[in-house]
């Protein structure tokens, strides 16, 4: 934790440094003590202790300065830091002004200069006026500070980002918080735009990418090597069972992730049907687990990064990242999942990230705190939603498209729904419409039975539904059916025969794409069971696979 800050004030360069000297003989053990030689960089120097997010617990400063007096001083700086104590060093001729500024500026003390010996005269006040303060002191949050819009796609970026890569941070809402307005003007223009990201350095960067956050907090996004023995495209939890169980085997491993290792399980907010795990846990915990045991296994995981392209050389595969640096590899494993189909209906493209998001969105859950909310979807991801949004929302509003949840979600999920009084199930609903001006306002339902429609007010949609692979980055690699998930092993044979130009005198190993030494698995994977556990044991059949085909090159 940062020191909490003494600051002097006095345009008198001897005093100052006479006030500095003793300031420190007594309390630079515990306190950081600043100088200051006028009101004004007084001030200037506040604004960067509150851009840190530095505590200050004393303000002593001279009552006599040109431009700006010291209870001048004094009424800007209580704006910023209000729980700072306040003394006055004055002559005997300003005493009036020092006793009027006790009601003016809520001054706690004031001081006649000279205060030889301060031993009597100065430290025992100010240990007073200091041991007031540390009673009373909540240390501040040291980590990093998000400044946004609560309805800005950018914001909501950033802090889904942060969530889910586990770095902590506090967000900071500028409508609605007064310390979010006073970083905001204690930036350099005072006018910045926003996400402002402020570092635990004080440092801040205006609206920044992902990939800009992940290089300033330390994320890997680079590779240390051009080659490796296997790459692995995707962090979900096939992905990182992959690496886990590759690299604990002896192979030279790398993984890649778009935006944070855990990939759509990480966002679930609870999963109670995994093994080993009798009371459940987060698709968070379940990340942050897989991490640390690749890592253990020196695992380089890349994030944010992303692949673009994929080329063949044999016996390599290379793979091209989106900033256009190279990896190549003896074997390739694709797990990159699959995204939450959009919903497509009217007002839905401008809304996106302004009250209608993708997954579960659990950065967002404070904000909807006593709202109503409506969640799309009738498979666990959906009800996993339900359940953690009734401890936060007045009241969930669960949309199924068929008549009965139990068509999709697991039983033991249908029972907690069914047993939780703020979740209502509404069955053979859509959406078919969302409004609103700059954040989301209104929802239109529809009945698909009756054909009714009605159209409630609402702040937060969540959706999840359907499953679309992102794939297109395969386009004349690999064979994928007419949705875009790949093909592999039986799959591939049409006819008894082999795919067009299969090299191998072999048919394709179980999880092996139609091309040799670049393997599928999990939820990308055609005819793929959509469960986390079944993702997870593709994953590390998958290396079993990787290690056969390296035999043969």
């Amino acid at each position: 934790m940062a020191k909490p800050v003494i600051l002097a004030v006095d345009d008198d360069p001897q005093v100052l440094r006479a006030v500095e000297r003793d300031l420190r003989r007594r309390y630079a053990k515990d306190y950081r003590v600043l100088r200051a030689d006028s009101g004004e960089s007084a001030l200037d120097t506040l604004g960067k202790l509150k851009l840190r997010g530095d505590p200050v617990a004393l303000f002593l400063v001279d009552q006599r300065m040109p431009r700006m007096t010291g209870v001048e001083f004094l009424e800007e700086a209580i704006g910023r830091f209000p729980d700072a104590k306040r003394a006055l060093l004055t002559a005997y001729s300003d005493t009036e002004a020092a006793i009027r500024a006790i009601n003016e500026v809520g001054l706690d003390y004031y001081l006649q200069k000279p205060w030889d010996p301060p031993d009597q005269n100065l430290y025992p006040s100010l240990d007073e006026l200091l041991e007031d303060w540390r009673a009373d002191y909540r240390p501040p949050f040291e980590g990093i500070r998000v400044v946004g819009d609560r309805w800005s796609p950018s914001s909501h970026r950033t802090r889904d980002f942060l969530a889910r890569n586990r770095v902590p941070y506090r967000w900071l809402d500028v409508e609605a918080s007064e310390e979010a307005r006073q970083v905001v003007a204690n930036a350099d223009h005072g006018s910045p735009r926003l996400p402002l990201v402020v570092y635990e350095d004080g440092s801040y960067e205006e609206a920044p990418e992902n990939r800009e956050i992940a290089e300033k907090i330390g994320l890997q996004t680079r590779a240390e090597q051009q080659f490796y023995d296997l790459v692995i495209v995707g962090g979900g939890p096939s992905g990182l069972a992959a690496a886990v169980y590759g690299a604990s085997e002896g192979l030279n491993t790398v993984l890649v992730e778009r935006e944070a290792p855990g990939g759509q399980a990480g966002t679930s907010s609870r999963i109670e049907n995994y093994l080993g795990f009798p009371r459940g846990l987060s698709g968070a915990d379940l990340a942050r687990r897989a991490v640390d045991q690749a890592r253990r296994f020196e695992v380089e995981i890349l994030t944010p990064q992303e692949v673009s392209d994929v080329r063949v050389e044999d016996p390599y595969r290379i793979v091209t990242l989106t900033d256009g640096t190279e990896i190549s590899c003896y074997a390739l494993i694709i797990t990159t999942g699959v995204s939450y189909r959009r919903l497509d209906v009217p007002g839905e493209e401008n809304l996106t990230g302004r009250g209608v998001y993708y997954g579960a969105a659990q950065t967002e859950a404070f904000s909807c705190k006593d709202e109503d909310v409506y969640i799309v979807g009738g498979a666990n991801s959906a009800g996993q939603a339900a359940m953690f949004f009734s401890g936060q929302a007045s009241k969930v509003s669960l949309l199924c498209r068929s008549g009965d949840l139990r068509k999709s979600m697991s039983e033991y999920l249908v029972k907690q729904i069914e047993e939780t009084g703020n979740i209502e199930v509404i069955t053979n609903s859509s959406v078919s419409a969302v409004e609103g001006d700059g954040h989301l306002e209104k929802v239109t339902i529809s009945d698909s039975v009756s054909g009714k429609t009605e159209t409630v007010p609402a702040n937060s949609l969540f959706i999840f539904i359907g499953a679309v692979p992102k794939t297109g980055w395969l386009d004349g690699t690999v064979e994928r059916d007419g949705r875009g998930f790949i093909l592999s092993g039986p799959d591939l044979m049409t006819g008894g025969k082999r795919p067009k130009g299969w090299r191998p005198d072999r048919d394709p190993f179980l999880l092996e794409t139609s091309v040799p030494g670049i393997f599928v698995a999990g939820d990308v994977r055609h005819g793929s069971i959509k469960r986390c556990a079944s993702a997870v044991g593709e994953g590390s059949i998958a290396v079993q696979f990787v290690h056969q085909y390296l035999m043969e090159i």
